[in-house]
Order: structure tokens, then C-alpha cells, then sequence
């Protein structure tokens, strides 16, 4: 993807960098070349971010001509709100602590390049203040009272950067610009980034699944790496964003995908799908309101939660509304342990889902993108337990077993609920959970980050399964060229 600088003065441009292009605002804002080109990267180094501003509208006209650029124009507000920056600060507040702990001083203010400062013992949080706020070079300001605190930041231009600093500005400029990816000779054509979690030890694919996702986007024509949670400022360098760690909306997945869909990347899960498959009350409305069966639920709160026994018969089960993996999930044999399990579980949510027990030997999972069905699976229940994953059990026998079935050979009921269901969300990658009873066929749940292990959901179609996803990333980025 080809990179631009904009520079108000291109002429002194002291940087050489292989195969970026530096120009000035004014021939990025008039000059057709630029207004009719796709696909790039724009650095936006301008004196001023300021609005109406040749800086200001350089980075507003690349987000409107579909070009990847930094800072972006929500970042250029963002300045413009320190309260609100300071307030973000607060997700790391332990962090600006530590890195102070032993400061003299009670002020202290770094000057960061790319995530870069010039103290190593605040490299840490240069990174993390990079993630938060996208700009090239910002100075940061620190005070203590009580505590250490972000009194300020806003970015700095060029002219502003000390002799002292400039070394360290072109090194973490070079970094940021030359890729490792960037020296390949393959001449692949794009970039995709498989966000994951080496950490989680109930990741939704195995290493042995990531090694074929990796291998079927190779084939497809990517550029591709594996990125984890610190790589958060990257994702602009990126056309596409495949998230294979567990997902939730209070959480830095989120967060990715909210990045990854502003800046025009296809990506998997897309927000909007982890918003509406995370939350099971969302689920619950969405459902019923569309007449697709589901078991009998309710939604209850601390206020109505009394009257549930006059709706619904033990054992039932009582859900959070954003479990995963069968976590937050609890079978309710009494009112004595609805009472006492609803206490801490209204703790953590002011809503609560209780659902009518079917009790089954299996669930039925199938998997669909693009509204595309591409695997079955059967899940039986774990020994001896009502669910599929025992997560009291050991390791070895905590999971029931599984069974893959080729897609036509499953019932066609089964397949068209599940299209059905996961067309009210949207055109992701989903697993849609479904308890068979006499022939007809109820929801349970929608995941968006299904589990994708290999040997097992890709047992029928073996490689063709990766090859299927990667297929789907590549057709949508081709369709937005």
C-alpha cells in the first residue's frame, strides 16, 4: 500500500524512507493523483492540527477519499477535550503510577514519537499513551497531588521537536514506516492481521487451527501476522483484521474492532456483531421479536425476580447476559439456590436471563459466514453434567465429545434456522447453538467468535475451511477498491 508524508516543506525533509512518497498539504488537498488514488497510507505531519487548518483538512479529506491516516480527524477532536483524555488515562492509571513511583519531581513532562520517548522506564507508558491518542508526536504532561495524574497532552510539530530529540524521531518513525512486512519479495498484495491471545488457555482456535488460518491466508494472497492486545497502535498499517480471541465489549477486542472498522479494514468479528452476540438479553428480544424458537426465557431484574417461580419450573437456567463458553451459565434446581446464585450474579448485571431447561444428550452447533453455512457440528454434554464443557471436571475430562457432520447430510430445519437466526446480525462469523427437540429446532445462543479447533469443526472440510474464510476477507476487500 503506497505511504505518503505531508509536510508543509518537503524541500527540508530530512528523512529518506524506501518507497514513501513526502509532498506538501496543498498538492494532497488539490492535485487529482491524490484525490483519485485507493489504497493509501497518509502520515500527516503538519504544523498545525488546528480547525480549518491545511493540517485539519489533510487528515478529514483522507478519511473521506478511503485512505489510512494518522492522526485521524476523532483524534484531532480529541485534543481538543483534555478532560476527556484524562479521563481515558484512568484505564491504565496503574501503570502511570508505577512508572512515576520513584519521580523526585512532583511534575514531569515526554515528549513521545510514535509510542517512543527518551527514558526507557517510560517507554511503557509512551506505548500506551500512543494507543490512546494517534498522533505522530505529542507531549505529554504529568502532575502530582495526591496521585500522579495526565494534566495535559497535545501533539507538537516538527518545528517544536528539540535538536536532543531528533535522532530518537527519526528511529521511531523508521520503525513505525519499514515494516518487517514491507521488505517481502513475495509481492503479495494485502495485509492481514489475526488478532490473538497466547495467554488464553480457552482460545476459540487451537495452534494447530491458527497454523492453517495462517497458511490458507498466505495462499489467498496476504501479507499476514499475528498481532496480541499490545499492538493496538499497528492496526492502521493493516487492510484486514481477523479477531480469533475470546470477544466481549468491555474489552480491548472491542475496542480493536471498533479501530480496525473506522480506519475501512474488513474485519472479523466487526463491532457491531460483538455488541448484539455478547449481550444474551439483546439475543433474547431479537429472537422472539422475529418468531425464531427459542426455550421459554425471561428477563428478570432484583425488582421482579420474586415472581419468576409463578413463570417458570425448576430446574431452569439462570444466564448472564454476557457469559462465554458456557461460563456465568448456572442449572437452578430450588428457589433456596435461585436466591442465593442470583445475589452475586446481580453484582455484575442489573438484568439477569432465566431460560427453560431442555434437557438433551447434544447441542447442535453450526457455523456460517456470509450467510454461508460451513460446518455442523454435534456437541454431547460433558460426563456425568447437563452442559457441554464441565468446567469443574479435570482438564481431561472436562469436555463432552464432539461429532462433525457433512453439511448436506444435516437436517435442512436446522440449516435454515441457523441462516435465518444469524442474518439478524449481520454477515460475520458466527456459531449458532441449537437444542433439537421432535423434530423442531431452538436457538439457544449466537456466538460471534465461534470455536474453530483443528480436527474438529474443520474434520469434513479439512483446509477448505480456512480456505473459505480467507476467501471471504478477499472478496471484501477487493470490493472496496
Amino acid at each position: 500500500m503506497p505511504k505518503l508524508i505531508v509536510v508543509e516543506k518537503p524541500e527540508n525533509w530530512y528523512l529518506s524512507v524506501r518507497d514513501v512518497e513526502v509532498i506538501s498539504p496543498d498538492r494532497y488537498i488539490t492535485e487529482p493523483t491524490y484525490q483519485e488514488a485507493k489504497g493509501i497510507k497518509v502520515l500527516n505531519l503538519c504544523k498545525s492540527y488546528q480547525y480549518q487548518s491545511e493540517g485539519y483538512y489533510v487528515s478529514l479529506l483522507a478519511e473521506a477519499r478511503g485512505h489510512k491516516v494518522l492522526p485521524e480527524v476523532s483524534t484531532i477532536q480529541d485534543f481538543r477535550f483534555p478532560s476527556i483524555l484524562r479521563d481515558d488515562s484512568l484505564d491504565f492509571d496503574v501503570l502511570i503510577q508505577n512508572t512515576f513511583k520513584n519521580e523526585n519531581s512532583d511534575k514531569v513532562e515526554l515528549n513521545i514519537y510514535f509510542g517512543s520517548t527518551k527514558s526507557e522506564t517510560h517507554n511503557r507508558l509512551a506505548l500506551q499513551l500512543f494507543q490512546m491518542v494517534q498522533a505522530p508526536s505529542v507531549r505529554a504532561v504529568f502532575s502530582k497531588k495526591n496521585k500522579w495524574v495526565l494534566q495535559s497532552i497535545k501533539p507538537i510539530s516538527l518545528s517544536e521537536v528539540p535538536a536532543g530529540d531528533k535522532p530518537l524521531l527519526i528511529q521511531a518513525l523508521e520503525r513505525y514506516l519499514l515494516r518487517k512486512r514491507d521488505f517481502r519479495p513475495d509481492k503479495k498484495k494485502y495485509d492481514l492481521a489475526i488478532l490473538v491471545n497466547p495467554e488464553d488457555k480457552n482460545p476459540p482456535s487451537d495452534d494447530r487451527a491458527l497454523k492453517r488460518f495462517y497458511r490458507a491466508a498466505i495462499e489467498a494472497g496476504f501479507n499476514t501476522e499475528f498481532i496480541t492486545k499490545n499492538d493496538f497502535d499497528q492496526i492502521i498499517q493493516y487492510d484486514a483484521l481477523f479477531i480469533r480471541e475470546t470477544t466481549n465489549v468491555n474489552h480491548h477486542t472491542f475496542r480493536f474492532a471498533k479501530k480496525a472498522e473506522s480506519l475501512g479494514l474488513v474485519v472479523i468479528d466487526d463491532p457491531d456483531s460483538i455488541l448484539k452476540c455478547t449481550n444474551k438479553v439483546y439475543l433474547h428480544e431479537l429472537l422472539n421479536s422475529n418468531k425464531i424458537l427459542t426455550p421459554k426465557s425471561f428477563v428478570i431484574t432484583e425488582e421482579n425476580c420474586d415472581t419468576l417461580e409463578t413463570k417458570m419450573s425448576f430446574p431452569f437456567i439462570l444466564k448472564q447476559p454476557d457469559g462465554a463458553f458456557s461460563k456465568g451459565v448456572f442449572k437452578i434446581e430450588s428457589l433456596h439456590e435461585f436466591k442465593k446464585i442470583r445475589e452475586s450474579m446481580f453484582e455484575k448485571s442489573d438484568l439477569l436471563i432465566a431460560q427453560e431447561f431442555l434437557p438433551t444428550s447434544f447441542d447442535w452447533r453450526v457455523g456460517v459466514i456470509d450467510g454461508q453455512v460451513i460446518y455442523v457440528c454435534k456437541y454431547f454434554m460433558a460426563t456425568k453434567h447437563w452442559q457441554i464443557v464441565n468446567w469443574n471436571a479435570k482438564e481431561q475430562s472436562r469436555d463432552g465429545d464432539v461429532q462433525c457432520i457433512a453439511i448436506d447430510q444435516a437436517p435442512s430445519g436446522l440449516l435454515k434456522t441457523a441462516t435465518r437466526a444469524t442474518g439478524l446480525i449481520g454477515k460475520g462469523l458466527y456459531g449458532v447453538d441449537m437444542k433439537e427437540i421432535d423434530g423442531k429446532f431452538y436457538v439457544i445462543e449466537i456466538n460471534d467468535n465461534p470455536n474453530i479447533d483443528a480436527g474438529i469443526e474443520d474434520k469434513i472440510l479439512k483446509e477448505r475451511l480456512y480456505e473459505t474464510i480467507m476467501e471471504v476477507f478477499l472478496t471484501r476487500i477487493k470490493s472496496q477498491k
